[in-house]
């Protein structure tokens, strides 16, 4: 009985946290920390191939050394102005004036209208003419990588477009992985939903926030714990189904 009281009080404190939070499960900002981390890493690995392949005859240690400059050159702070700046631009352009994504297509085309390639570009050559002008990189250098930065810029495009692709891949997955965890809590085979259940937590990891997902995701949760606390067992009271039913209202 004490343990029920307990679950009861962590499920009303989670009501209470979701009314704090006007109903939502995503926010702006969640979904802003999300693309700035997952766009920034993007643009980052394309960028590091780009020079790469602009620099052939440099050791790897001779690129990083170039790499570390236009980051002292400012490359970082530019490519992160050039992804917030695509992500509001685009929000605007495609009209989500909500100032949410409400799918990752969304979030997809916003960033593709948003200009993000122009803005890795003006980064690159910011941190260029920054670093030969204190003499970080030679002037014969710094040419050679803006003649080969449009395929940077290929790179950089390439892989946006492949992380939108691998989203959408984890979104079907994450349906799939939810599908079998209910097909086995219809079955009461709570060791089917447990291995299901790790997977979507694993899943939703990758996947940009959305309202939608997360909601169907929390449903699962609540009645997954629900399920684990009453020891695997399937015979909840109409109570605690209702307290977990409040929680993706």
């Amino acid at each position: 009985m004490e343990e029920l009281t307990s679950e009861k009080q962590d499920l009303e404190q989670n009501i209470n946290n979701k009314e704090l939070n006007s109903n939502e499960l995503v926010t702006k900002e969640d979904q802003k920390n999300f693309l700035d981390t997952t766009l920034g890493k993007v643009v980052n690995t394309a960028i590091d191939l780009g020079l790469r392949w602009a620099l052939p005859d440099f050791i790897e240690n001779q690129v990083i050394e170039v790499k570390d400059s236009l980051i002292q050159g400012g490359l970082k702070e530019g490519i992160d102005k050039a992804i917030d700046s695509a992500v509001e631009l685009g929000k605007s352009v495609t009209g989500i004036f909500t100032g949410k994504f409400e799918n990752i297509s969304q979030a997809q085309n916003a960033i593709k209208n948003g200009g993000i390639i122009d803005g890795v570009s003006n980064a690159i050559d910011s941190a260029l003419s920054f670093t030969t002008k204190k003499g970080l990189i030679k002037n014969n250098v710094a040419n050679v990588i803006r003649q080969g930065k449009n395929v940077i810029l290929d790179n950089v495009a390439n892989n946006i477009e492949t992380e939108f692709v691998s989203q959408l891949d984890s979104i079907e997955k994450l349906g799939k992985y939810e599908n079998n965890w209910r097909k086995y809590y219809q079955e009461q085979d709570f060791n089917g939903m447990e291995r299901e259940y790790e997977k979507i937590k694993d899943k939703l990891k990758e996947i940009l926030p959305l309202e939608t997902t997360l909601k169907q995701a929390r449903e699962i949760e609540n009645l997954h714990l629900l399920i684990k606390n009453n020891g695997h067992q399937f015979n909840l009271t109409e109570e605690q189904l209702q307290l977990a039913g409040m929680l993706t209202n």
